[in-house]
């Protein structure tokens, strides 16, 4: 059968290099099934992957999209564990802005049904990279603060729901705390600062003493606001950087350093992913998908759009000011 998809010929600015295409979709052989798309997300790490900007690129021509589910629409001969109706994520690698797609049955992960599409959809990317940060950098116990920077974007109000639902405590950075504050607070922040010098003399008082500043700090921004970081994290603090909103270079102060035995990380949930078992894969899904199943999880949408309405839709998610993600339906 025929199924639109987003194509790219060459990197490039998303709306001048994808287009809306045909393409051909086999019927399933034996161990194989077809995917039909419900839902699919638009990242900032899409449009570095169609810029050719992004750590890992797809070979060209490529469809674009790195996060979706979809619905199991036919089964090949000999497959056992999945069956038509079944909800599982979209393969990545290649590419979920398409209607559909046929691929091996053993390389398809289900996904519960009982979680709205919507939510079920962004379950892959942001939750997962908060709850590595969280257990693999720093031994947190319930109580201990984590400092963030970018707040109020998608990942950060994860990390505030995620953080809250583990009895951790949190600082989020701001651009505009009149906004974010009451928005943040309501999905469980601690405090909330504006993104600014002045905030590094606060945060002591906030969390009760210099004995109690964040052992970990996520980064997602860089250049001064991750130097900010730097002066507000706790003796041996740990700094997870893990994005690059402004681009701009990261100067670290040698003195913190020196006498506040800094750490500074890397993280990408890319590579995590190609070097984990499927059983670790599993175990972390599980845990998310139930915090998102007894509300402790939610995310915001901000807009939905078909296939179809992809310049739109693409047009939206480079806007600013936006309280959630873009996605696309079937």
């Amino acid at each position: 059968m025929k199924a639109k998809a987003l194509v790219y010929n060459e990197t490039g600015k998303p709306l001048e290099v994808l287009t809306l295409q045909e393409i051909d979709v086999p019927a399933p052989r034996a161990d194989e099934v077809t995917i039909a798309l419900e839902m699919a997300v638009v990242h900032p790490s899409d449009m570095g992957m169609i810029g050719g900007t992004y750590g890992r690129l797809r070979e060209l021509p490529a469809v674009a999209g790195r996060e979706g589910v979809g619905r199991i629409s036919a089964v090949g001969e000999n497959v056992k564990n999945l069956a038509v109706g079944d909800r599982v994520r979209m393969p990545e690698d290649a590419g979920v802005w398409r209607e559909a797609i046929t691929v091996p049955a053993d390389e398809v992960e289900k996904v519960p049904a009982d979680v709205p599409a919507e939510l079920a959809s962004m379950a892959f990317i942001n939750p997962m990279t908060v709850w590595r940060i969280l257990h693999d950098f720093v031994e947190l116990k319930p109580g201990d603060w984590v400092l963030q920077n970018a707040g109020s974007s998608a990942l950060g109000q994860c990390l505030v729901q995620m953080a809250h639902a583990l009895g951790l405590k949190t600082v989020s950075m701001v651009r505009n705390v009149e906004k974010w504050e009451p928005v943040l607070k309501n999905l469980g922040a601690d405090a909330v600062l504006p993104e600014e010098k002045d905030s590094i003399k606060k945060i002591a008082e906030i969390v009760g003493g210099k004995a109690n500043l964040p052992k970990l700090a996520l980064n997602s921004i860089g250049g001064e606001s991750a130097a900010r970081l730097t002066r507000m994290v706790g003796f041996a603090g740990t700094i997870v950087t893990f994005g690059g909103m402004t681009g701009d270079l990261i100067r670290f102060p040698t003195r913190e350093f020196i006498f506040n035995d800094l750490r500074l990380r890397g993280f990408w949930m890319d590579r995590w992913n190609r070097a984990a078992s499927a059983e670790a894969k599993a175990e972390m899904a599980d845990k998310i998908f139930a915090m998102m199943r007894d509300g402790k999880l939610n995310m915001a949408v901000d807009a939905v759009y078909s296939l179809d309405e992809y310049k739109s839709a693409i047009a939206r998610a480079l806007e600013g000011g936006r309280n959630g993600k873009v996605l696309f339906k079937a």
